[in-house]
């Protein structure tokens, strides 16, 4: 028995798929380590001092509380005076601790009375940039000189070009995943198509440029906001730092293994391809023809599992920084949007390839229009069963579908699918026709071969055969393209026999030879045009593809915007925290807060019920507990009552203390009813204080 050699580009594939495994699964651990559990876009819940408010003597500090963990350094935080100066140390305090997240930073002593501006920026959990500002007042509000800041985080011109790239981003590695595997897993022939080869280097190409704007401009969207500062190597290097950043260079570190993949595609794998073409089939009777056709096959199934590799690792790159790793149940959401996302662009992308193969190449096979319409439905299942999982997770409530601007642009996003699978549903009928005539077709092309064959052996081939007879019932009328290709033929005929005769005579010099050649290639273009033009079915194919191919490029723009909305679920919880908690009529109202001052034992929780909780006079209990339960005899509690909706308040109210941890006072009046905001001042040092508060409703 003879034993052949494996090809070189078969060894090159299998001895490349380990190494790129080793490095994926090296770059996802990396990106699996750095994501942490945390809800998406975080915000501001609690400030010491809080907005608006005037306080009696200059804090010591100023406090910021958030809904879920953030990123913050140590200029992200800034306190100004009336005139502008910063009166903050400039250092950031990590006051985390029990669930609560909150930053702070300490104020210089001796500051002056007057009104005090605090402007904050963070980066929450799923990588979108927060921001805001708030003014206190010390003694008593005066004029200020500082200007709220207008600009929002992420805004402004380096938010817009950061957005265009995100769009950018996405449609590029839709339009390669799903050109590629358009190519592996429905029409193998495509791989040496000019039109194919040039819509996956230009998707491969625009992923690469995007990822390279994002990380340049990841530091001023998340900061400054001017485009010099992408340019700060510093910056740069901080950014490298975070889970963004780790995910952004990985992406590009991924683009470069698929290079490799990308050329071997439309090279060797494009070569053999050509072959098999003019050989018919690809297999052949001998061992040779026999052992090129398992070459192939082994070329082609490290292709597929090599591109499905890096196909999967880009798309982590997306699902380890963004939605997915933040919230609930990230270790399920994580995988799940990996899979949303190679749905999406199997789909979409294929639909991008299968569109231009119908308008560029005219001898694709009717097989591999209804191979891609297989692909195409397990695609949409994939999308749909994942889709509503994410839905699910990121809303919580049927309420957020239309109360939040997620869920919103979720319906709409929704919408959109329907109508792409309505047309999609066209484009399988257009497909099925197109089916038909390959069978109605077949018999008598089979007649003329057999014809053919005889008449070159001298036997009696028979009578003729009218095709257009033998075809007419079969299917819709086409228009007569022998006589259009024999008149485009004829024309280039005449072209060419004028170019030798010019030729013959010496006549013919560079320009008119250049001027030929362009005549022949433009009478050429219009003879593919006029046969793939003269087929009525394809023709209403490829109109039914340009169509879903519009309704796809909107459905991948509302998802890029929905990738960058804050989730409904996290929307309904920031509007939900501080929001009254409904009292019974005649029943006491409970509420627990926890606390923590920043000082040396300064963690803790008071407990305050107030009895009967409703108009008119009420009894006050409060309690102080340690983190260990046990009761926290406190230096100074006290308490006020504000009735916003009326202007009422704050009404202040300093309990007597009962025992250790614990305070009373009776005779509480509250006048109306409504929602009362209740805030607790607990000091545990001489220095170190804070208030804590909850909205409550009062029958």
């Amino acid at each position: 028995m003879t034993a052949t050699a494996p090809s070189a580009a078969r060894v090159h594939a299998t001895a490349l798929l380990p190494r790129l495994a080793l490095v994926l699964a090296a770059l996802l651990a990396t990106l699996f380590t750095a994501a942490s559990p945390a809800s998406a876009h975080a915000a501001l819940t609690a400030s010491d001092p809080e907005d608006g408010a005037v306080v009696a003597t200059a804090p010591a500090q100023v406090t910021l509380s958030f809904s879920e963990q953030v990123a913050l350094g140590d200029d992200s935080i800034r306190v100004l005076d009336p005139r502008g100066k910063r009166v903050d140390t400039g250092e950031l305090r990590d006051m985390c601790g029990g669930g609560v997240i909150r930053y702070g930073t300490a104020l210089h002593t001796g500051l002056p009375d007057g009104t005090y501006t605090v402007a904050w920026q963070a980066v929450s959990g799923d990588s979108h940039p927060i921001s805001g500002a708030f003014t206190f007042s010390i003694g008593a509000p005066s004029a200020t000189s500082v200007a709220l800041p207008a600009r929002q985080a992420g805004g402004g011109p380096v938010g817009i070009a950061y957005g265009i790239a995100r769009y950018a981003a996405y449609a590029g590695f839709a339009v390669l995943v799903g050109g590629a595997a358009f190519i592996l897993l429905c029409w193998r022939r495509g791989a040496a198509e000019r039109s194919l080869q040039k819509l996956v280097v230009r998707a491969w190409l625009t992923l690469t440029a995007a990822t390279l704007a994002m990380l340049a401009l990841r530091a001023p969207y998340t900061g400054s906001g001017t485009f010099a500062d992408a340019f700060d190597l510093a910056a740069l290097r901080a950014v490298l730092e975070t889970k963004t950043g780790a995910s952004l260079v990985s992406r590009l570190l991924l683009l470069g293994a698929a290079a490799p993949f990308i050329a071997v595609l439309f090279d060797a794998y494009a070569r053999r391809q050509q072959v098999e073409a003019k050989d018919g089939t690809g297999a052949g009777d001998d061992g040779g023809a026999g052992e090129q056709a398992r070459d192939t096959r082994d070329l082609t199934f490290g292709l597929a599992v090599g591109g499905a590799v890096v196909s999967g690792g880009i798309a982590a790159t997306w699902a380890l920084s963004e939605h997915a790793s933040t919230g609930i149940q990230p270790g399920i959401a994580m995988p799940v949007d990996i899979l949303h996302l190679l749905g999406v662009a199997t789909w979409l992308g294929g639909l991008a390839a299968l569109l231009v193969a119908l308008r560029r190449a005219p001898g694709i096979e009717r097989a591999a229009v209804r191979r891609f319409s297989k692909v195409a439905f397990v695609s949409v299942l994939v999308v749909a069963v994942t889709g509503v999982y994410q839905s699910w997770r990121q809303l919580g409530t049927w309420s957020a579908l239309t109360g939040t601007e997620y869920g919103r642009l979720l319906l709409l996003k929704v919408g959109l699918v329907a109508v792409l699978i309505g047309i999609a549903y066209m484009s399988r009928k257009w497909t099925g026709r197109l089916a038909e005539g390959a069978e109605a077709e077949a018999a008598p092309a089979a007649r003329t071969a057999a014809r053919t064959a005889a008449a070159g052996t001298g036997a009696d081939p028979g009578p003729a055969v009218d095709v257009s007879r033998e075809t007419a019932g079969t299917g819709p009328a086409r228009p007569d393209v022998s006589r259009e290709t024999s008149d485009a033929a004829e024309a280039v005929g005449g072209t060419a026999a004028e170019a030798v005769g010019e030729a013959a005579t010496g006549a013919v010099g560079p320009e008119r030879a250049a001027q030929l050649a362009r005549q022949r290639a433009v009478l050429a273009h219009a003879r593919e045009k006029r046969v793939r033009d003269a087929d009525p079915d394809r023709a209403g194919l490829r109109r039914s593809v340009l169509a879903e191919a519009a309704v796809a490029v909107v459905l991948l723009a509302v998802t890029t915007v929905l990738t960058s909305t804050e989730p409904g679920r996290a929307a309904q919880q920031e509007a939900g925290r501080g929001s009254s908690a409904t009292a019974v009529p005649d029943r006491a109202v409970k509420i627990t807060l926890p606390f923590d001052t920043g000082g040396p034992s300064g963690k803790g929780s008071v407990r305050l019920e107030l009895d009967p909780g409703r108009v008119g006079s009420n009894t006050l209990h409060l309690w102080a507990d340690s983190p260990d339960g046990k009761p926290l005899d406190l230096p100074e509690a006290k308490v006020s009552f504000t009735l916003p909706a009326k202007d009422i308040g704050p009404l202040p109210l300093v309990p007597d203390r009962a025992a250790p941890g614990h305070w009373t006072a009776s005779g509480v009046q509250l006048p109306l009813a409504g929602e009362w905001r209740i805030e607790v001042t607990v000091r545990t040092s001489d220095i170190d204080q804070t208030t804590v508060q909850k909205t409550v409703k009062i029958g």
